[in-house]
């Protein structure tokens, strides 16, 4: 029996997505062999990367001068690969705080140039995402860096702030694909798969033209973004069977009614939990509520031996990895695109038979 995973990542896909990859996995179309043992040179492969690209761009609105990448190294190469590409004019950037990976991002561009923090929410556990107006960014920078939606601490950006000429550049790796994003907006959105796109090992990166091209001639190969546009991700041997993947789950995206269907369905979801939290006398939410996450939400009892009874009971019952991340404590439910209403609602009743019961 398949439990209800709340996992942060790797996240849950869904049922239907994880069948047509059973059904497939010993024979792809009339090929006569697994995608995991293609050639990604093959004229079979080329089409399920191509159709990977195109469906992506059909549901996300990408605009004609964004170029879209699968890369490898997880969110946490592009901390280095982003600095590395757009770093060329004043060597200056602006980043906002919101989160560990938002910390860990600015840590790294440290390395290649000098990095303005414009706001931080880190004195306050980012319990919220720091207000910020166009005047705070630097009209100097050679880009601006948030992290879109901070898994650990179940906050999001709702509105993305103004920073005028200056490239916005956006970690979505927890919520891309979940509500309808104007891409136009940003220089760069990139989102490592494991979360909400698909299995881990693949790294999604929308770059616009204009920032491809100006990486220095000692930034390594396989970290300049003009050579993997120019091989079109094919520079080396890409995740071949995740991309793949990614191109099931962007085909169960439209099957769904697109991201448009996929948003109401995750503000329904989001609000059948946060309201229990609201009304309940032993369960708290933990982030500020006007920048609560629609994907993580975070909640604790107050009390870590019964937070810790409460997750023991919750898996016994079928609830996986509801466990909030080693660093905060508490507890975590991840809704992703993949987790049903149903799954929710389960949820909801699950805590309120513990609620009564301790």
């Amino acid at each position: 029996m398949r439990v209800f995973n709340f996992s942060a990542g790797p996240g849950a896909l869904p049922l239907e997505v994880l069948e047509k990859a059973q059904k497939e996995l010993v024979c792809y179309g009339d090929s006569g062999m697994s995608v995991m043992e293609m050639s990604h040179r093959s004229k079979p492969y080329d089409a399920i990367i191509k159709g990977a690209e195109a469906k992506l761009r059909e549901i996300m609105n990408i605009p004609d001068n964004y170029k879209v990448l699968f890369l490898q190294g997880g969110a946490s190469l592009q901390f280095a690969m982003i600095p590395l590409n757009l770093m060329r004019n004043s060597y200056k950037a602006d980043y906002i705080e919101s989160g560990m990976f938002a910390s860990k991002a600015l840590k790294e561009a440290q390395k290649f140039g000098k990095v303005n923090v414009v706001a931080s929410s880190k004195a306050d556990k980012y319990a919220y995402i720091p207000k910020v107006t166009k005047d705070q960014f630097d009209s100097e920078a050679d880009y601006a860096y948030i992290c879109a939606n901070n898994t650990i601490y179940g906050t999001k950006y709702h509105e993305y702030p103004d920073t005028g000429n200056v490239p916005l550049v956006a970690d979505m790796s927890s919520c891309i694909l979940s509500e309808q994003v104007d891409v136009s907006r940003f220089g760069i959105i990139y989102a490592g798969a494991q979360k909400n796109l698909g299995p881990a090992g693949v790294t999604l990166v929308i770059i616009r033209e204009d920032l491809v091209g100006h990486a220095k001639e000692t930034v390594p190969s396989m970290l300049n973004y003009q050579l993997m546009v120019e091989n079109e991700s094919m520079y080396n041997t890409p995740p071949t069977y995740g991309i793949y993947m990614l191109k099931l789950m962007f085909e169960w995206i439209e099957a769904q009614g697109g991201v448009a269907a996929l948003e109401k369905r995750n503000k329904e979801k989001a609000a059948v939990l946060y309201n229990y939290l609201d009304e309940s006398k032993m369960f708290k939410g933990t982030a500020n509520k006007e920048d609560r996450s629609l994907m993580n939400v975070t909640f604790v009892t107050g009390n870590e031996e019964l937070d810790a009874k409460f997750v023991k009971e919750a898996t016994a019952a079928g609830f996986v990895n509801l466990k909030g991340h080693r660093s905060v404590g508490g507890m975590r439910a991840s809704i992703y695109n993949a987790m049903t209403l149903e799954g929710v609602q389960k949820l909801v009743e699950f805590m309120k038979k513990f609620e009564s019961e301790n």
